[in-house]
């Protein structure tokens, strides 16, 4: 039985361009700032808007097609855990929040150039599609003519 579950879902809007760098044994680390925005209406009727930006770290293969492919602007699916941290500079304790992502997809939306469209619409890892995709239809569709009436309809 599990102790626990650590599970974020975001979709939002990609701020800025990830920044990839690698480790010194080689492994992509691609950092990607997210904007989610929730609206609301205040007593007063107003539309109130609020926007939370989210640091979503991606490593390895992840990582590199993350890295090459998602741009400023697009909306973009994301899968992961979050994990707390914290570090001291000039004896000032900061603390940090980062979602640790393990599967993203792209959602449309946002400004995509000619080579974003043949990118890579999944990470490696298995996903939930977005939607079900639309059946196709393996027949040719029917005509019935004249010879179907709406008093045939049972309902």
């Amino acid at each position: 039985m599990a102790r626990g579950v650590n599970k974020v879902i975001l979709i939002g809007n990609v701020g800025q361009d990830p920044e990839t760098k690698y480790t010194q044994g080689g492994m992509a680390v691609t950092t990607v700032s997210l904007a989610t925005t929730s609206v609301r209406k205040d007593r007063d009727g107003n539309t109130q808007e609020e926007t939370q930006w989210h640091r979503v770290k991606y490593f390895g293969k992840s990582a590199e097609i993350v890295g090459e492919h998602v741009k400023k602007g697009q909306q973009l699916y994301v899968e992961g855990s979050i994990k707390y941290g914290k570090f001291e500079k000039d004896g000032v304790t900061h603390y940090t929040t980062d979602i640790m992502g393990n599967e993203f997809q792209f959602m449309g939306g946002g400004q995509r150039d000619g080579n974003q469209n043949r990118a890579p619409q999944r990470s490696q890892a298995p996903q939930r599609p977005q939607a079900p995709a639309r059946p196709q239809r393996a027949e040719p569709q029917q005509d019935f003519g004249a010879d179907f009436a709406d008093d045939d309809i049972p309902f």
